[in-house]
């Protein structure tokens, strides 16, 4: 694209001899973001980049590559810009299909203008999707969970909504070059989308220049992968549950967004931070436990240390003695050397004081608000059943923000097999107390109470969670020390890498036999049965509607690599959401459904 749509050189940059310019709207500045650096874009020749809604001076004989979505307001400023002659040719590409009306529009108006000679390119370039990580994908589609479950939409807004998500995966599969096997639970939005999707792919793969001619790099064979949809409603929990883990505690408590965070600094300001492929920290590091992190920093920084004092020690010559010639060829090699290190070893540096930073805030953060309680105690919840009540009010009464206290009140009510009134009425008064907003409390309540399966506690038996634990990690439960605490809590998510590693195996399997089957390239009499599928799999698509996070994404990388021989599995959701931005959005639908009231502070006592 930054090459003109020409096909990239061999170190595969643009020709930097092109002088070029960018414009992209806010969208398609996200999907840019974690993929390019701004030094990356001088090395594919792109001088200056701009807001498409920004006033632009016009900068002649240039080209300008336009990324941006397929919206009305896009195309008319991209008329008004050819009209106004600001570049000297126009590039447009679009990040999913442009409409037939829009492209309609685009040429009758620069057609008007007597401008439609400056545009030399329109590409549909279906990359409407946000690439996180290699194996992690956002469609960047705000509050869906809301959306699908709010009480007042009607039909044709839930199914502008599944279409949204549809053109997303479509972008995606269009940009991976496969055409899977699709699984999901019947019922609910997992099925609109899969049934909606399986028509999107047999009508376009009916046209002659269909995205799917050619096979992808992301097949390692000829087999194609199995794409399994999922709603957040599988397992509300992983959603709101507090983590320990470096990552998911990175993203929920500092607010990692586009692979990015800005924390404060050593010496005052705010220090920003970039998490991609070139931190091999983050990569190995991302799914351990916070205190194993802070281990791992210390040994990088005593390795460090060693590292720089053999540098010093064998630059310094020997003391006492006067050169000869063959000490000062010898030590003329060890600075040369030395100097070759520097690069390797100012780099680590960086990496190592970047984490040494980030954990410092952490634990500031963990420490205000026993963090660590509260992944422990929601943890135990969840693996028991239950809490003594005095240990659940306690919580309630302690430490943490509002909303660490309304994601802890419930998973409490997640977790139990069965409500107690008396022990939800206490609960409710320790928010009041603590002045939380109860909506969100009062909203899981009466979906509870509807007998909705919410959490993998309830969605398979206890029983089923040990035999996963023994299974995935090859040893007994009897011979589990209080390491056992950390593997379960390391995989809550079981229930969505359990049920991702049986679609995967494709045996007969009563967890998963109700779920349907769709294949694209079948015969549609056969869609929606199980008889198509030919296991077991070797690769995935893991796609969360409503929201997914990475605690699920960490969860399902570990399930992949722990396989033999691995397997590859990539995660997808409509939004990656935080444990309290997730919240909200259950806050905001039990107050559209007429549930709890903002709090009174609670008078003093008389005592």
């Amino acid at each position: 694209m930054l090459n003109l749509n020409q096909p990239v050189n061999a170190s595969g940059t643009a020709n930097e001899d092109v002088y070029k310019i960018l414009i992209y709207d806010r969208f398609c500045q996200n999907i840019l973001s974690p993929l390019i650096h701004v030094k990356d874009l001088r090395k594919h020749g792109v001088t200056l980049y701009f807001l498409i809604d920004k006033d632009r001076k016009p900068v002649h004989d240039v080209p300008a590559v336009y990324f941006v979505q397929s919206s009305p307001q896009n195309i008319s400023r991209i008329i008004a810009d050819a009209s106004r002659s600001l570049y000297d040719s126009f590039h447009l590409n679009f990040s999913s299909s442009i409409p037939r009306p829009l492209l309609e529009d685009l040429a009758s108006g620069t057609l008007n203008s007597d401008s439609i000679q400056r545009i030399s390119k329109v590409h549909d370039q279906y990359l409407e999707f946000v690439t996180l990580e290699d194996n992690l994908f956002s469609l960047a589609q705000k509050s869906i969970y809301l959306q699908l479950n709010d009480p007042s939409a009607g039909d044709r807004e839930i199914e502008e909504i599944i279409e949204r998500i549809v053109s997303g995966l479509f972008c995606v599969l269009a940009t991976l070059a496969v055409v899977p096997i699709i699984r999901c639970s019947s019922g609910g939005p997992a099925e609109m989308v899969a049934s909606a999707l399986d028509q999107r792919l047999r009508d376009h793969l009916l046209s002659k220049n269909n995205l799917f001619s050619e096979a992808g790099n992301f097949m390692s064979s000829f087999q194609r992968p199995i794409l399994c949809l999922f709603d957040r409603n599988f397992e509300m929990s992983v959603g709101i549950q507090h983590d320990f883990r470096y990552r998911p505690l990175v993203h929920d408590v500092l607010g990692l967004k586009l692979n990015r965070l800005s924390v404060p600094g050593e010496k005052g300001g705010m220090k920003s931070y970039e998490f991609d492929s070139a931190d091999p920290f983050w990569a190995a590091n991302g799914s351990l436990e916070f205190p194993e992190v802070a281990v791992e920093i210390e040994n990088k920084l005593n390795k460090y240390k060693k590292d720089v004092a053999d540098v010093n020690q064998r630059t310094g010559g020997t003391d006492g003695t006067e050169f000869d010639g063959t000490d000062l060829i010898g030590n003329t090699k060890h600075l040369m050397n030395a100097v070759n290190a520097l690069p390797e070893l100012t780099e680590r540096k960086q990496v190592i004081d970047k984490h040494m930073n980030i954990a410092t805030v952490l634990l500031g953060e963990i420490k205000e608000r026993s963090l660590d309680s509260y992944a422990k105690k929601e943890n135990d919840m969840m693996v028991r059943g239950s809490i003594d009540r005095s240990e659940l009010l306690g919580v309630l009464r302690g430490k943490g923000t509002k909303l660490d206290k309304l994601r802890f009140a419930i998973m409490y009510l997640i977790s139990q097999e069965t409500i107690n009134p008396s022990e939800v009425e206490a609960v409710e008064s320790a928010l009041r107390e603590s002045e939380v907003e109860t909506s969100g409390f009062q909203y899981v309540k009466k979906i509870k109470s509807l007998n909705v399966s919410l959490s993998s506690a309830n969605s398979a038996s206890r029983n089923n969670i040990v035999d996963w634990a023994e299974k995935l990690y090859g040893q007994s439960i009897g011979a589990v020390t209080a390491g056992m605490k950390n593997l379960l809590s390391s995989d809550r998510q079981l229930a969505l890498t359990r049920t991702v590693e049986a679609l995967m195996e494709g045996k007969p399997n009563p967890e998963i036999d109700s779920y349907l089957a769709f294949d694209p390239r079948a015969p549609k009499s056969s869609s929606g049965s199980s008889q198509i599928l030919k296991g077991p799999f070797k690769e995935a698509i893991v796609f969360m509607i409503g929201g997914g996070n990475y605690v699920e994404y960490g969860g399902l990388q570990e399930l992949a690599q722990h396989q033999q021989p691995s397997k590859h599995i990539i995660y997808g959701t409509t939004e990656i959401l935080t444990g309290e931005e997730f919240v909200e959005q259950l806050t905001l639908l039990g107050k559209k459904m007429g549930l709890g009231v903002v709090a009174p502070p609670v008078p003093p006592s008389s005592n």
